[in-house]
């Protein structure tokens, strides 16, 4: 039966059984550890990656998925007549939406391809709620208008530990880099249109508590808060007890609280989080 169909890759962090309900695909990159390749998918688990990369020889290398794989997913999507959406990671951190756009022009089918503006859980807001609408029987141009609306009002925080990987990866400058593990700091930034904009840094993890009493003020300020997502690189403890205050603030709202995916854990290095919340009107 012919219906609209959503895809998203790997770098989009969301709980199994919801993506299992709601039929969501998703489309693995892959990641270089000390030369050998492994896909981005349920046979790398973030926690056995971090391991990985904790004794690595050198920062893992990421890549996006071959636009082979992708007219192949959309070939056979729409072999029933079935509209598709692809919704990926933003531009600014993989080339994974523009393979995925490259490969909608070779595909049979028809396929719609947007860039989410983010990534982790909030690249899986957008993707939970066009599949859902999806399965409601809306149509794309109702589903396109209310992602849209999604990544207009989402806010993804993102603390770090250390900036070594971000350094490497060169995501920010060399000297940043130094400057921060030279005084033992932690950072908070926005990750805002793909910029990361520091928001507080400071020495040791209670930079990060103090951060977050602001942030739980600024949520309470909040009527509309829709959902909530904590994701972590190999930092459960802290981000347990920023889950057990959040639900105290929010008590009937599912707070998802997961390990990230070695897509982002490559760049963010051991010990980070992030917090992501989207408002509705």
């Amino acid at each position: 039966m012919a219906k609209l169909k959503i895809v998203t890759d790997s770098s989009c962090t969301m709980e199994k059984a919801m993506q299992e309900k709601l039929e969501i695909e998703i489309v693995p990159l892959s990641v270089m550890i000390d030369g050998v390749l492994y896909k981005d998918d349920e046979t790398l688990p973030g926690e056995k990656f971090m391991s990985m990369m904790a004794t690595a020889k050198e920062l893992p290398k990421t890549s996006q998925p071959p636009i082979g794989e992708f007219v192949e997913l959309f070939d056979a999507l729409g072999e029933d007549g079935s509209q598709i959406l692809s919704i990926h990671m933003t531009k600014g951190l993989s080339g994974t939406v523009e393979a995925a756009r490259q490969a909608s022009n070779l595909s049979k089918s028809d396929v719609t391809v947007i860039d989410s503006d983010t990534t982790d859980q909030g690249l899986s807001f957008q993707v939970i709620k066009a599949a859902q609408m999806a399965q409601a029987g809306s149509s794309l141009a109702e589903v396109l208008a209310a992602v849209e609306k999604v990544r207009e009002n989402t806010k993804l925080y993102i603390g770090v530990s250390t900036l070594d990987n971000l350094v490497k990866g060169g995501r920010i400058s060399r000297a940043t880099g130094i400057l921060s593990n030279l005084l033992n700091m932690r950072v908070v930034m926005d990750f805002d249109h793909s910029e990361l904009i520091p928001v507080v840094k400071g020495r040791g993890t209670k930079t990060f508590t103090k951060w977050f009493e602001g942030l739980k003020k600024e949520l309470q300020q909040k009527t509309n808060v829709k959902s909530i997502g904590i994701s972590h690189a190999d930092g459960l403890a802290l981000c347990e007890e920023f889950k057990k205050e959040l639900q105290e603030i929010f008590p009937e709202m599912h707070i998802p609280l997961l390990h990230t995916t070695p897509i982002i854990a490559t760049h963010t290095g051991k010990g980070a989080f992030a917090i992501t919340y989207y408002t509705e009107d």
